[in-house]
């Protein structure tokens, strides 16, 4: 008995982890932060609590400029329960793969890295909710897709465990 939940409890922590930028290299299309977020993209996603529960529905607005290696990304949220939030990245190159973010409501720095057509962004965020502020770190993942798609898939933790996912579809509109 005792190999066995040895065996099981081995096979849950095989899982984590297993997803590594190495695992997109060259994989096509290739993601290209500057490119794709330069101009006005529309976007929608929801909120899944630990359950899988969809808690939050919303669509979003952006519009992204870049100045040499330096961007702007501007978003208004448009939750389905009537909120309404404007954060505002500012995004710079920090070398071929890498990119490093602040907004308003980030703490400290968001740290991206590219690999074929993934993006990978780590950082910590103090998120309300129902009253009470909690610290929360995002593992956000972007796959940049065919037709001026890219999936966002955003994995909310605390303590090392996912509490929340976020997921978004984004379309990049005509310039």
């Amino acid at each position: 008995m005792h190999k066995i939940i040895l065996l099981g409890v081995m096979l849950m922590f095989s899982g984590c982890g297993g997803n590594t930028m190495k695992h997109y290299q060259g994989t096509e299309p290739k993601a290209d932060i500057k490119e794709y977020f330069t101009g006005p993209i529309k976007a929608w996603g929801i909120v899944q609590d630990w359950r899988g529960r969809v808690v939050r529905r919303f669509d979003v607005e952006m519009v992204g400029s870049w100045q040499g290696d330096v961007g702007t990304l501007k978003e208004t949220f448009h939750y389905y329960d009537g909120e309404v939030q404007h954060r505002t990245w500012t995004i710079t190159k920090s070398s071929d793969n890498s990119y490093d973010g602040t907004a308003g409501d980030i703490l400290g720095v968001a740290k991206g890295t590219l690999e074929g057509s993934a993006v990978n962004w780590h950082y910590s965020m103090d998120l309300p909710v129902d009253g009470k502020t909690y610290r929360l770190k995002f593992d956000d993942w972007m796959w940049q897709m065919k037709g001026g798609v890219l999936i966002n898939r955003s994995y909310i933790k605390k303590f090392g465990l996912t509490v929340a996912e976020l997921t978004i579809f984004m379309q990049k509109q005509g310039k």
